[in-house]
């Protein structure tokens, strides 16, 4: 009999949500076949089998949420009968989590494995006092982006009553600690049941209600948190993309020869990258009162998904071709889309793409992707009747959107920016091909 646990999807990832079995109790699997699709503050995935055999038992049901290396099933061998494992208590940590490096690691400040940003982000040597209960040692245990909330909002983690796993603090306490006034702790979910909700619609009214799937939380909780950090201004500029259109309709079959498709993205993204080495200050971050400029150019590529939208990245973008970003493009999107994505493929972008465009919008106003400072939204590339040299002439264009953190980024800033990516994109230069 094999366990099947919930796999630690990043370091510091420290529970996964069951979003769906792929296989039921008495099916057999193949090792390495899907065996059940996780949500985790990362990323979505479909978790292959280590084993072959058949799925006896199912220990966590959909749309649960364990810690890591929790059982979750068990496989036996082809022919054995189901059985029951013991489950483990709702909320209990694993045994290498449970005992003392966790107690090490709050009472230092400092999570093994965490960069010097999440570092700086860890509650005070204060919050771990003596006496401190295992629940309050856990509490503090939050995500890294949470503890970084809590230091540029200057709250005491430990204050906050956590809805998540063990009393693990989320996104979603910290935002709703902030929003309401920071003096009263919240109300923990399991000392009071719910009370009955008031409706949002009147009595009568013909309404299906259905819980938000576990992205489809986090993109609320990650769009409010932006919308709430940075204060959004947008520019647009029009650009002519025929001197792109037509480079593009002679390097396809190439590109396609060589295992790449040749997207207006990929274009896009190439020139994007340069102007972002040309102005760093669109590539930085906020810390407080600091800023931090990214030496690296890690670009996100936003991919819409049946049930959400996820931003893998490309790193180091400046440093590759634009066949590598054809290449890097069509691999990310494509996994995105079969749930392949590993943790890692979502983290450490300094700059997001997006693209409405494809769906026929003009242009996007997008939501600035945190902690990054700026974003930029493709719209529709259509053929339009434009003036050139005092003349009347059909061109593909493309309206360009640059959302920007105030904060950091000023109008003049912006204006630089999509100038010289409005230059470079309408003198595309065949040689960078």
């Amino acid at each position: 009999m094999t366990n099947i646990m919930m796999p630690q999807m990043g370091e510091s990832i420290a529970e996964g949500t069951i979003v769906r079995w792929i296989k039921k109790v008495g099916d057999a699997i193949d090792r390495d076949e899907p065996l059940f699709e996780i949500s985790t503050d990362k990323v979505d995935a479909e978790i292959p089998s280590p084993v072959a055999g058949v799925l006896t038992a199912i220990m966590v049901k959909e749309g649960e949420t364990v810690a890591v290396n929790s059982v979750v099933a068990t496989i036996g061998a082809e022919g054995e009968g189901a059985t029951a494992p013991e489950p483990q208590a709702a909320g209990a940590l694993p045994e290498a989590a449970a005992g003392q490096p966790e107690t090490a690691a709050v009472s230092t400040g400092a999570s093994p494995g965490l960069s010097p940003d999440d570092k700086r982000a860890q509650p005070s040597v204060r919050s771990a006092e003596p006496g401190a209960t295992r629940e309050d040692l856990r509490r503090l245990k939050s995500s890294p982006l949470v503890r970084r909330i809590a230091r540029d909002h200057n709250i005491d983690i430990a204050r906050i009553a956590g809805s998540g796993l063990s009393g693990r603090v989320t996104k979603g306490d910290i935002l709703g600690f902030i929003e309401s006034g920071r003096d009263a702790p919240v109300p923990r979910a399991e000392a009071r049941p719910p009370g009955p909700s008031t409706p949002v619609f009147p009595e009568g009214e013909h309404v299906q209600v259905v819980p938000m799937s576990v992205m489809r939380r986090k993109i609320a909780q990650h769009m409010v948190l932006s919308a709430r950090t940075s204060p959004h201004v947008y520019s647009v500029y029009e650009v002519n993309f025929a001197r792109v259109s037509a480079l593009r309709d002679r390097k396809k079959a190439f590109y396609e020869s060589a295992g790449a498709k040749l997207t207006f993205t990929a274009f896009i993204a190439k020139i994007v990258a340069e102007s972002l080495r040309e102005f760093p200050l669109v590539n930085a971050s906020i810390d407080g009162d600091n800023i931090i400029y990214h030496k690296n150019i890690n670009l996100g590529i936003a991919v819409a998904l049946d049930n959400g939208l996820i931003v893998p990245v490309i790193r180091a973008a400046d440093e590759k071709n634009l066949l590598g970003i054809s290449r890097a493009i069509e691999d990310l999107a494509g996994r995105a889309r079969s749930k392949k994505l590993n943790p890692e493929e979502v983290q450490g972008g300094t700059f997001t793409l997006t693209n409405p465009g494809v769906f026929g919008a003009l242009y996007g106003l997008p939501l600035i992707n945190q902690p990054q400072v700026a974003i930029m939204g493709i719209g529709a590339i259509e053929k339009r009747a434009i003036v050139i040299d005092d003349a009347i002439a059909i061109r593909p264009m493309c309206h360009v959107t640059l959302g920007y953190d105030h904060r950091l980024v000023d109008g003049a800033d912006a204006g630089r920016f999509l100038s010289f990516f409005k230059e470079r994109m309408e003198n595309f230069d065949e040689a960078w091909t």
